[in-house]
């Protein structure tokens, strides 16, 4: 006698574990689709905070009476550089939804912005209009150290130590506000 074919039986199986992994992909590549909006999302906040920052640096009015209260974290200048934010946030494909200048005793502003491209189609449903949100702060950091001169009658006003190298002011050619500030991403 015959054993009983079993051909066929594993059919069902096979369907439906590749169903499943088919669906895993999908669910994976809609995952990742979202994380890369998020990510140039935030590639966007980064770029429009650092140039916020940076014309609140740039258009900031040096003067021998503000160089030592500047450089020592005295003088936190109130500067809106937002209108720069705009720009990048745009050339990243996000809008700006929020920008301000930081009032934590730093100098320097916050961004937040949305991206202009939804998430888009995916297996999940309601992302085909999600947008990413994402927010940066940028801070400027002095690279130098004013000391004044000693002697008023002195020709100098005094010195600045920027990165080990010591510089005599001449009073009558201050450097530029970008030779002794940087900025840069905060943390937070």
């Amino acid at each position: 006698m015959r054993a009983p074919r079993e051909s066929g039986q594993a059919s069902p199986l096979y369907v439906f574990v590749v169903a499943s992994l088919l669906f895993l992909a999908l669910a994976f590549f809609a995952v990742g689709q979202a994380g890369a909006t998020r990510n140039g999302a935030q590639s966007a906040a980064d770029a429009a905070a650092l140039a916020a920052a940076r014309e609140q640096r740039d258009s900031f009015d040096l003067t021998l009476d503000n160089l030592g209260d500047l450089l020592d974290g005295e003088l936190i200048p109130v500067f809106d550089g937002c209108s720069a934010s705009h720009y990048y946030a745009g050339q990243n494909e996000a809008n700006v939804v929020g920008c301000a200048p930081l009032d934590d005793g730093r100098w320097g502003s916050t961004v937040s912005v949305t991206s202009q491209k939804p998430v888009g189609n995916t297996i999940l449903p309601g992302t085909e209009n999600l947008t990413a949100e994402a927010k940066a702060t940028a801070i400027i950091v002095p690279r130098c150290s004013y000391d004044p001169a000693e002697d008023v009658e002195s020709p100098s006003p005094g010195s600045l130590e920027c990165e080990g190298d010591v510089t005599e002011l001449d009073p009558q050619l201050l450097p530029d506000t970008s030779d002794l500030f940087e900025v840069r991403l905060a943390e937070d």
